[in-house]
Order: structure tokens, then C-alpha cells, then sequence
């Protein structure tokens, strides 16, 4: 068994970001802008915005954090994308999710310029990756293929399990492992919560991707021998034994399931790091973009 080490792999994209943007800075170019909205005080959003501003800082990009307040309307947020989109210094930007009940998330995505949602959440990037065109694909999906191409996992004529269909990673993630070429080329299988027999269905896979939720759904018995299992999930137990009230988990029973895969991911540690990575990647290919619009 093999450990899939987003933490290392992760490290390493962000050293190539900043190799590329200080050849940016030599060439007297204006380095990547990324901009991150956030409504309200929900602590693992603030976290999770707070380690992408201090990702930004460790590759050079510039950052902006706009905090709203958890009252802020659609209508404010709206003018606030807007803002944004006409903003020529802002390469790309997201909006953290979830956002508060009196904000249609929908209408939010598809306000946002296509080519500053570095988050590949809008309609158009997410129909040109279907396509197999070039866009920004959403950085959880993008990190693991990162990790199964720098692993050089074999993934041509596999059989492929997506556990999850949310439009963030389930989804795209059966389309991706499906498309022609590296990592791709998979047979896939999209199971979810409606999935009979979803157990069988696992146990055939020579892949597992898991982005459904709950915590340790997928135990030993459910794998085959050998397979290559991404985990996806990631959550919060309340246990009050713990320092912080809580542990983190994934979707994946690690500690049996370690011992039947050939390459697993662990959480936290795995799938995590990479997302961040993966959005520093998408900031840095809209500035590229940019460029070359200017030229």
C-alpha cells in the first residue's frame, strides 16, 4: 500500500507557482489576483478562505479577502460579483460556499464572469469540460487527477466507482475519469444514496472515488483487493475525548481499508491540500489568459 500524499504533492505545485510567478515579477509582469468573497462567520469556511490567502502569500500571488456579513442580501452580493467582474486587477475570484438561506447559490454562479471562476463552478466551464475543451475545472476533481498523473496510476480500461453526484465533485469527477486520454479512459460508475446494492457495486471498482459525506461509509469488505481508493469526504465528529470537541474523517474506513488498497489517500492529508493547490493552478492560468487578451 502506497500513500496517495496530497500534503507533499501539493507542496511541490505550489513551488512550480512560484517559480512561474517569479519569472513573472523578472519580466515585469503583473503577478495573479485572487479574490475570495465570504458571507457570514461559518468557521470551517473561514478556515478553509484563510489557508487559500495564506497560499496566495507563499506563491506570490496577490490576495483579497471581502468578508460580508451574514444579513448581507443577494442583491448586495450580486453588486459585489459585479464589482469583481469589471475589476481588470482581479484575475479570478471565488465565492465560498454555502452561502446564508436568503441567497440563491444558483443565480450567485451564474453571475460570475466564466473566465474568473476559478472555481469551474459556472454553466460554461462545466459544459467546455464535458467537451474535453480548455477551461478551469473545479480544483477538488482537478487535484485528483494531479494525484493519480504525478503517482502514475494506471487508469486506461479501469473500472471506476464515483460514490457522490454533488455538481462540485461527483459529477464532474464521472466525466473526467471517463474522457479520453491521462488520467481518463476509465469504464465509470456514478453510485449515490439511491444506488442499489451499492456495496457490490463498489467491490467491482478498481478505483474508488468517495465524495459522499459520511463518515467511514466504505469498510474493507466493500473493496477489492488492490484497488486505488481516493477519499473525497471529509468531516467533523463531535468527540469530546479531543482537544478541539471534534476529529476529522473521511468517507473511508483508513485503517482496514489501508490494508486492502494499493494507493489510498488519507484524511486529512489527501484530497484537501490539493484542492487549494489546484485553485492557486486555475488563478494562475486565468492571469495567463489575461495576458495573453493584452498582447
Amino acid at each position: 500500500m502506497e500513500i496517495l500524499d496530497g500534503k507533499r504533492v501539493s507542496n511541490d505545485i505550489k513551488d512550480e507557482i512560484a517559480e512561474a510567478v517569479k519569472k513573472m515579477k523578472d519580466n515585469g509582469e503583473k503577478v495573479p489576483h485572487l479574490a475570495a468573497v465570504i458571507v457570514g462567520n461559518d468557521g470551517a469556511s473561514l478556515t478553509y478562505v484563510g489557508s487559500k490567502v495564506r497560499a496566495c502569500k507563499r506563491v506570490g500571488f496577490e490576495s483579497t479577502l471581502i468578508q460580508l456579513p451574514n444579513t448581507t442580501s443577494e442583491v448586495e452580493l450580486l453588486k459585489t460579483i459585479a464589482e469583481l467582474n469589471e475589476n481588470p486587477d482581479i484575475d479570478g475570484f471565488i465565492v465560498q460556499l454555502p452561502l446564508p438561506d436568503q441567497i440563491d447559490t444558483q443565480k450567485v454562479i451564474m453571475a460570475i464572469d466564466p473566465n474568473k471562476d476559478v472555481d469551474g463552478f459556472h454553466p460554461t466551464n462545466f459544459g467546455k469540460m464535458a467537451l474535453d475543451m480548455s477551461t478551469f475545472i473545479p480544483a477538488t476533481p482537478f487535484g485528483n487527477l494531479e494525484l493519480l498523473e504525478r503517482y502514475n496510476i494506471e487508469t486506461q480500461g479501469k473500472r471506476t466507482v464515483v460514490v457522490g453526484r454533488s455538481h462540485s465533485v461527483g459529477r464532474p469527477m464521472s466525466i473526467l475519469m471517463g474522457r479520453k486520454g491521462f488520467p481518463g479512459n476509465c469504464t465509470v460508475t456514478q453510485a449515490h444514496s439511491r444506488t442499489k446494492n451499492i456495496e457490490d457495486v463498489i467491490a467491482e471498482a478498481d478505483i474508488v472515488i468517495s465524495a459522499l459525506g459520511i463518515p467511514q461509509f466504505i469498510k474493507a469488505d466493500m473493496v477489492k483487493e488492490g484497488a486505488v481508493v481516493i477519499d473525497v469526504g471529509i468531516t467533523r465528529v463531535p468527540d469530546e475525548t479531543k482537544e478541539k470537541g471534534y476529529y476529522i474523517t473521511g468517507d473511508v474506513d483508513y485503517e482496514n481499508v489501508s490494508k486492502k488498497a494499493s494507493y489510498i489517500t488519507p484524511v486529512p492529508g489527501g484530497v484537501g491540500p490539493m484542492t487549494i493547490a489546484m485553485l492557486l493552478k486555475n488563478t494562475l492560468l486565468a492571469r495567463e489568459r489575461h495576458g495573453a487578451e493584452l498582447t
